[in-house]
């Protein structure tokens, strides 16, 4: 007998065979995406492992194309040095000195009182050397003695009116101060004569006869010389040296080899 593919109590008309329900499987769980601190913690390690590797090349390549220092004798110093005395021309003391002091030193003017009017009725014509940048100057006093009206003419080319502030008659100094300043004025550099000795270089800048200012070079001939004026004014404490100066050169500076200020140039010695 066969077996009915059918259940007793389906009716005989329906086609379909019920399938028996399969049960059910356990749901697959989606794969969990790496978070972002794993990631970053990941590529972190190899950025770093990759830039360690770099830095270790560049390291070994820079040692390996690193130059090589080569020793310098003292004749090498010796070579250099002579080979650049001999093709460059090194300026003389005197050229230092005076540039040193160049744009300090002023031409000053004395007008006389006969005729104040014509400027050039003067009773002198000397120099004087800008001591401070407020426009102080230091001339000798037998250049600005007497006069109704001095005037100060800068390196620049601007001239001013001055007045007397100071006096030192024992001596032969006088102060000025300057009304109206170029913009750029520079003062000099005062030095000391203590420490000059005789031989040392020294050089004079100054108006001889007006003109200027001119640079006259020489040394040291002796140290604490006195002096006596035809007027029998005497002065102590002098610094005679032998570089020529004329009638104009009175109240110029006298500067040693380092472009200092050690003296002001007072009198002529001219049997």
């Amino acid at each position: 007998m066969k077996r009915s593919l059918y259940s007793s109590n389906s009716p005989r008309s329906s086609g379909v065979v019920r399938a028996e329900t399969p049960s059910p499987e356990k749901p697959v769980e989606p794969r969990a995406k790496p978070k972002w601190r794993d990631l970053y913690t990941k590529y972190e390690r190899r950025f770093t492992l990759v830039l360690l590797l770099g830095v270790i090349a560049f390291l070994a390549a820079s040692h390996v194309l690193k130059p090589v220092a080569t020793a310098i004798s003292q004749d090498d110093i010796n070579a250099a040095v002579t080979r650049t005395l001999a093709e460059q021309t090194l300026p003389s003391p005197a050229t230092k000195a005076y540039a040193a002091v160049q744009r300090s030193v002023v031409r000053v003017r004395a007008i006389g009182d006969g005729l104040e009017h014509d400027e050039y009725m003067q009773r002198a014509v000397g120099t004087g050397v800008v001591i401070m940048d407020n426009g102080t100057v230091l001339t000798n006093l037998h250049v600005v003695a007497g006069a109704s009206r001095v005037k100060v003419l800068f390196a620049e080319g601007l001239e001013s009116q001055a007045q007397i502030v100071g006096t030192q008659p024992e001596n032969d100094l006088a102060v000025l101060k300057v009304e109206t300043l170029p913009d750029d004025l520079v003062a000099a550099t005062m030095g000391s004569a203590k420490d000059l000795a005789p031989g040392d270089t020294v050089v004079a800048v100054g108006f001889p006869f007006g003109i200027g200012p001119s640079v006259s070079a020489g040394v040291v001939s002796g140290l604490n010389r006195e002096y006596r004026s035809p007027r029998g004014d005497r002065l102590s404490n002098l610094i005679q040296f032998d570089a020529a100066v004329n009638p104009g050169s009175s109240g110029g500076p006298l500067v040693n080899a380092a472009g200092e200020v050690v003296g002001i140039v007072t009198a002529m010695l001219d049997p």
